[in-house]
């Protein structure tokens, strides 16, 4: 890893030198002002389930190979679900019994994880569930916590960068009885709109340019693309019809970190986070969304209004070189939203939402992980090893520690957490909901409160990794089991049971 640029004030020799100044002279991209918007936003849409003989919802995904014309006149070879690019978005409701029949169609063997869904290690879609060419894999769970907008996406160990920024992914959205009796705007696609956000690089001949996805141990970040994508919509304007609109936002991108606002810096107000509601809206201005994280937004709209949602140069806390290095200096139109001259009256956005219990309190020593070069405590990735073995419903404490320069992010799988504390500050109000990903910046610290499932298994583990995806796909992501004190005797050292097909 390129470590001496920032360390020593960037003293770098050729050829060194030469190779940083090709990644700066080629960052920092802005298409501020550039854009029409011309396009009218895509909305993906819902996937309609059947009921199958067991009372189950069931859903089918098949993942193909596409062409997809982003740029006029320039098709694109894409991936997608049900299409040519992203996916349906799915949608079911808490105590819901739901399956799916995931068809894999694509030229490789690929993998579909529900990020952020609590469900049983085995059905949770990570580098141990690969689905081989022309296969099909079903994994069935019941939906067992709070609404909350959460998505899927390819996750084999090695390939999700290639297969993500293909266009492999959709939104999974859960509802439940108490987000149902909240007056928050609620007409998917009108005044409930999910925006996924994503950057790629095109080439002059349409095809996707992935030649800085990764790096191996010389990546910054991964690919930065200098068009912006929103559902799949280049260019795209959104036609607002309400008064009130609520956003689902989610930075679908491998790498890039987005700092959204308002071109006229109105505000808006946060109401959910990654895991769901937050108890009381939070107005906000700038709200800063790294790869994998989600929030939901209401914003308010007058008539005639015409504004653009923005990235502004997002506060990675990195320094100068390398800030530039990932996106710090960039800055970016996403979509135009043009109200009507008549809007529609929205119900007054409730002061309370969801009733909030204390943050569960973790036992015994903390966990600490710290990020090294696309590692977790000097480890890469290994298919048969236990990085950590924990108890069903438990909580601990585990400490995520950034001691690059560089920016990371951290997820875990099967799990949700509490943001106790952020190189020992409280944690700022876009970070105190419940969450499954956060950014972790240079030089920092955040303290986790994670809680884990009730979910005994021994031989399949849950993932925790760094989701910008070229740091994941170059080994820093470990793995750990939930089990119960019934079954903590299957566990044997740190390797995993070879009881079934790892993927390797």
């Amino acid at each position: 890893m390129l470590k001496g640029l920032a360390a020593t004030g960037i003293v770098l020799v050729a050829p060194a030198a030469g190779f940083v100044g090709w990644l700066y002279l080629d960052s920092g991209r802005s298409n501020t002002g550039s854009l029409s918007f011309r396009n009218r936003l895509k909305i993906p849409p819902l996937l309609d389930p059947t009921t199958d003989s067991d009372g189950r919802k069931r859903f089918r995904l098949d993942l193909r190979e596409g062409s997809t014309e982003f740029l006029p006149g320039l098709p694109t070879a894409t991936w997608g679900a049900n299409g040519t690019y992203l996916g349906p978005t799915l949608r079911a409701r808490r105590g819901d019994r739901v399956a799916v029949d995931v068809t894999n169609h694509l030229p490789e063997r690929t993998s579909v994880h529900w990020h952020g869904m609590h469900l049983p290690a085995e059905m949770d879609g990570g580098p141990h569930n690969p689905i081989d060419r022309n296969a099909t894999w079903q994994p069935y769970w019941t939906i067992a916590q709070p609404a909350a907008t959460l998505w899927y996406h390819p996750h084999l160990h090695q390939t999700t960068a290639q297969h993500v920024y293909r266009g492999v992914a959709g939104l999974f959205i859960v509802d439940d009885p108490a987000t149902d009796a909240l007056p928050l705007p609620k007409q998917y696609g009108v005044d409930d709109v999910p925006l996924v956000i994503q950057d790629k690089k095109i080439k002059d001949d349409g095809t996707l340019d992935t030649s800085k996805m990764n790096f191996g141990g010389l990546t910054i970040t991964g690919l930065l693309g200098d068009k912006i994508l929103v559902n799949g919509t280049y260019d795209p304007h959104f036609e607002v019809k309400t008064e009130l609109v609520r956003f689902r936002l989610l930075n679908g991108s491998n790498a890039r970190i987005f700092h959204v606002g308002f071109a006229d810096d109105r505000e808006f107000q946060l109401v959910a986070a990654d895991s769901g509601l937050l108890g009381a809206p939070q107005p906000l201005n700038r709200l800063l969304l790294s790869p994998g994280e989600r929030a939901e937004i209401v914003v308010r709209f007058a008539p005639g209004d015409d504004v653009v949602m923005k990235s502004f140069p997002p506060p990675l806390k990195a320094n100068f070189a390398y800030a530039r290095l990932a996106g710090g200096d960039d800055e970016h139109d996403l979509v135009k939203f043009v109200a009507a001259g008549t809007l529609r009256p929205s119900p007054a956005l409730p002061a309370t939402l969801a009733p909030q219990p204390p943050a569960p309190q973790p036992t015994g020593d903390p966990f600490r992980l710290t990020m090294g070069d696309f590692t977790f405590n000097g480890r890469t990735m290994e298919m048969q090893r236990l990085d950590r073995v924990v108890g069903t419903g438990t909580v601990e404490r585990w400490e995520i520690v950034n001691s690059q320069l560089i920016p990371h992010n951290f997820h875990v799988h099967g799990s949700s957490f509490h943001v106790v504390d952020v190189d020992g500050e409280a944690p700022p109000a876009h970070l105190r909901g419940v969450k499954d990903t956060v950014y972790v910046a240079p030089n920092s610290t955040v303290n986790l409160a994670v809680s884990f499932l009730p979910y005994s298994d021994a031989r399949y583990p849950y993932m925790f990794h760094c989701h910008l995806l070229a740091h994941e796909d170059s080994g820093m992501m470990g793995q750990f089991v939930t089990v119960s004190p019934a079954d903590r005797s299957l566990v044997q050292g740190d390797r995993l049971p070879l009881a079934h097909d790892h993927g390797d």
